[in-house]
């Protein structure tokens, strides 16, 4: 007997269609304990799918059921696509059901077995509702060897997938469902268990499909995480932060240690606008693809910020792995990219940055795919003036700072529009100043100098995109700026790219002052 149940592989941030097909042959009559041996998959599993029939084994017997006797062949299909990781295990187990005749979607009637159709009968109860037609639902999640479903990566991806696809629904885990309802139009039913989802194919089990979220109120109410009204002085590097918000520039700040850097860098999405629903959504596809939303979460309503230790490897930073996972820079899209001690970094994970920088996207290629990952993000650094921390007075402490930027290369610093000194504060400052300018305070302006920009270029291209000959069109220059930006490249050294970053800085300036 054959049978096929819908399912998915994740490639990247995105969910490709994939069919659990199931093959019976009853003839091969396996004694006890052999079931198992007979048993193969296909179509280019790893070694988390190949482990798949013994966790479906197990889970099948505890919640009343049993493994198919005889030889059992499944294949993933397409075959030439790797699968990965116990997404499978839920629709072998369908599909293992379907095969027995245990259960038949909207086909046919079922022979009910399992402790949930037992309960039902016993009660005298009829069938609940109609039951689903599994060849119209899309399925998912890794069994526990009791029955439970447990939480799998990129449910958001399939969700859109099964829509595209034109399928009626989703059925996952209890954890994914409001990940999953975030996709209009789709329905998603959420069990926690393998004899929920035998309930809801048989028709014994009447539940309601997962309620779609209000994503313009979850994004509406969504809290800074700190208010810059916190941060006691630096109304210097506070202006230089709206200026890098309203462009979307990248930021260096550079000063001792304990003058307010990490704080701040945590406080800039409170500056930033708000995220729209697609940004909301195409964020959580990328977490849900790395397996860093929790349990039950549904939707990322702020902009990210991410801190990379120095330590970091390359892979963590950009991405990589066997199977390609995003990394920082990924995790970090619309959001900000916060690298604390800069020059700690080592040179090779610092210099892959540049890419990413200038094409927001990035390519993890392998000997049979080549994976992009969506990388649009601020990069705001900080860095102490020497290892040490502070300055010593005198020639040799200038020299051990230079020594310490020599660690940063002259084109990645090209790349970083906006260097902004963040001195000590005062004793007399910290203790008796009110509180500064506010985060709702430095939105205003900064929202005020984007509306200006999208009417101008539109809402795709801040002024950190603009490209030289859009520079020339919108960001033209009197004959005296023209002659001081001429005298500041001759004798600073500046290099083309320079030139370019100081007129996108300046123009983001003039937007501020409307």
């Amino acid at each position: 007997m054959l049978a096929g149940v819908h399912s998915y592989v994740l490639q990247g941030i995105d969910a490709l269609p994939c069919e659990v097909e199931m093959d019976l042959d009853e003839v091969a009559s396996p004694t006890q304990g052999e079931g198992q041996k007979l048993s193969t998959i296909v179509g280019l599993p790893d070694t988390g799918v190949k482990e798949a029939i013994e966790r479906v084994r197990s889970a099948l017997s505890n919640s009343g059921y049993a493994w198919p006797r005889g030889k059992v062949v499944i294949n993933l299909a397409p075959a030439d696509l790797r699968k990965e990781g116990p997404v499978y295990d839920l629709p072998i187990a369908v599909g293992a059901l379907l095969v027995q005749g245990v259960i038949a979607g909207a086909s046919g009637k079922a022979r009910f077995r399992g402790r949930l159709a037992r309960d039902a009968q016993a009660g005298g109860e009829e069938s609940a509702r109609e039951p689903l037609d599994y060849r119209r639902y899309v399925f998912a999640g890794e069994l526990a060897l009791d029955g439970r479903l447990r939480p799998i990566r990129g449910v958001i991806a399939l969700s859109a997938m099964a829509k595209k696809s034109g399928a009626l629904g989703v059925v996952v885990p209890a954890d994914n469902a409001a990940e999953a309802a975030v996709v209009p139009g789709i329905e998603v039913f959420g069990c926690r268990t393998l004899a929920e989802v035998v309930g809801l194919l048989s028709g014994a089990l009447d539940v309601s499909p997962h309620a779609m979220p209000d994503v313009l109120s979850l994004l509406q109410n969504a809290p800074a995480p700190v208010d810059f009204a916190d941060v006691r002085g630096q109304e210097a590097v506070k202006r230089a932060v709206v200026i890098a918000a309203a462009g979307n520039h990248n930021l260096l700040m550079l000063g001792p240690a304990g003058t307010g850097k990490t704080m701040m860098a945590k406080a800039l999405p409170g500056v930033l606008p708000p995220l729209t629903p697609d940004e909301a959504v195409e964020i959580t596809r990328i977490y849900s693809a790395a397996g860093q939303l929790a349990p039950g979460q549904g939707l990322i309503t702020q902009r990210p910020v991410r801190s990379p230790h120095h330590t970091a490897s390359g892979a963590a930073v950009v991405g990589g792995g066997i199977v390609p996972r995003p990394g920082e820079i990924s995790l970090a899209h619309r959001g900000v990219l916060f690298m604390d001690e800069l020059p700690e970094f080592p040179r090779d994970v610092l210099e892959t940055l540049r890419q990413p920088l200038e094409d927001h996207v990035v390519t993890i290629a392998r000997s049979h795919s080549a994976v992009r990952f969506p990388a649009n993000f601020m990069l705001v650094a900080a860095m102490n003036p020497t290892p040490k921390g502070d300055v010593a007075p005198g020639e040799v402490g200038k020299r051990a700072m230079e020594r310490y930027l020599a660690r940063l290369s002259g084109p990645l610093l090209d790349r970083i529009d906006i260097h902004v000194e963040a001195p000590a504060v005062p004793w007399k400052e910290l203790s008796q100043a009110p509180r500064g300018t506010s985060s709702a305070e430095m939105r205003e302006k900064t929202m005020r100098a984007r509306e200006i920009q999208q009417r101008r270029q539109g809402p795709v291209t801040p002024n950190a995109r603009l490209s030289g000959r859009q520079l020339d069109e919108l960001a033209p220059m009197d004959e005296e700026a023209r002659a001081m930006l001429g005298q500041a490249m001759t004798e600073l050294g500046l290099s083309a790219r320079a030139y370019d970053k100081v007129r996108r800085v300046s123009r983001t300036i003039a937007d501020l002052e409307g």
